[in-house]
């Protein structure tokens, strides 16, 4: 997988740009900073279900391997089967960084930035996966004004399916 940074973000990383096609059910994520009080957050969208995971911007040199455990916390809370929250974890091992390439998610990135600085604001109390779980309720025009929650939940189903077929 490749975590897809914003030029704010790239700024902090040490950054190869030399991404593979990814190989897990929720694909590529997208990456921004958000400026924030008390803490600088980053904001996570997976490229195939806007699934967001908020993290804390320190660190960013672990932020791949934070992103891949909260991804795990998400899908578990969603009753994402633990094979498949497994899987897709073993897939998110291997990462790279590099830039933004699809401006619709980007432009929900962007979108669900400016939540997150209001859901921020007025429950700073909140725990992060708490806002993560809130913002994925969200619906999003590129993933047909389904919110990500669902989607996600549908594409891991569809995985699952697949796999037993295979099988």
């Amino acid at each position: 997988m490749t975590v897809r940074c914003t030029q704010k973000l790239l700024r902090r990383l040490d950054v190869t740009d030399r991404p593979a096609a990814p190989t897990t059910v929720l694909g590529d994520w997208y990456a921004n900073i958000l400026f924030s009080r008390p803490h600088q957050l980053v904001l996570c969208i997976s490229e195939r279900s806007l699934l967001p995971v908020v993290l804390l911007a320190k660190g960013t040199e672990s932020l791949a391997s934070r992103l891949a455990f909260a991804t795990g916390l998400m899908l578990e809370r969603l009753g994402v089967a633990p094979s498949l929250v497994e899987r897709e974890l073993f897939g998110m091992r291997s990462f790279a960084y590099g830039r933004t390439q699809n401006r619709r998610v980007l432009g929900s990135l962007n979108d669900l930035m400016f939540q997150l600085s209001w859901y921020m604001h007025h429950s700073p109390e909140k725990a992060l996966l708490e806002h993560s779980l809130h913002l994925a309720e969200t619906p999003c025009s590129p993933i047909g004004m389904g919110s990500p929650d669902r989607v996600t939940v549908e594409l891991f189903q569809s995985a699952r399916a697949d796999a037993e077929a295979f099988h």
